[in-house]
């Protein structure tokens, strides 16, 4: 199945001031996320960010957070954003399929793909776009989602997915940008 940028929201789980600097790879994390997130806005994608107990962990950074509305930022408890129902209130929330990038990836991002998938939903998690505070965490977080049914895919997957097609303007404009 395809990413559509009509029936898909782009969730960043997670991304936050405290937790940032013991993940590894947090700097492409955070470039990745935010690639993806410019050209979800542009491709009219709707961009959902959760914060994990914004007291103890500080709010999402800012190169994420800054020019997203507060209705679209989902305060958690729970691990899983999937689980308390408030992810799916928020404008994106309805769609069937979801993007994902974000930490902890065998926490955090692995309960809320699993949740998803118990849903119904379609889920395509952003290899490069995820990360754990180590390596081998990531790796188990991510193989174990595939075998729920997530997609495993990259950025530039979703991105030539959410275009469809060449000689469009949205195209120009992103191959432009964003595509070296």
């Amino acid at each position: 199945m395809l990413i559509n940028a009509q029936e898909s929201t782009l969730l960043i789980i997670d991304i936050q001031e405290r937790l940032f600097p013991v993940i590894e790879g947090n700097t492409a994390l955070a470039e990745h996320s935010a690639w993806l997130m410019q050209i979800a806005q542009r491709a009219g994608v709707p961009v959902l960010l959760t914060e994990q107990y914004s007291k103890g962990l500080g709010a999402t950074i800012a190169t994420l957070r800054d020019g997203i509305g507060a209705d679209s930022i989902v305060e958690k408890l729970h691990f899983s954003a999937a689980r308390d129902g408030e992810l799916f209130k928020r404008p994106g929330g309805e769609r069937r399929q979801f993007v994902i990038c974000g930490t902890e990836t065998h926490i955090c991002v692995l309960q809320t793909v699993l949740d998803l998938i118990g849903r119904g939903n379609q889920v395509f998690v952003v290899d490069e776009a995820v990360g754990s505070r180590r390596a081998s965490d990531k790796a188990l977080g991510l193989a174990r989602m595939q075998q729920a049914g997530a997609s495993i895919v990259s950025r530039e997957m979703v991105a030539f997915e959410w275009m469809e097609q060449a000689g469009t303007d949205l195209f120009r404009s992103i191959s432009r940008e964003f595509i070296r």
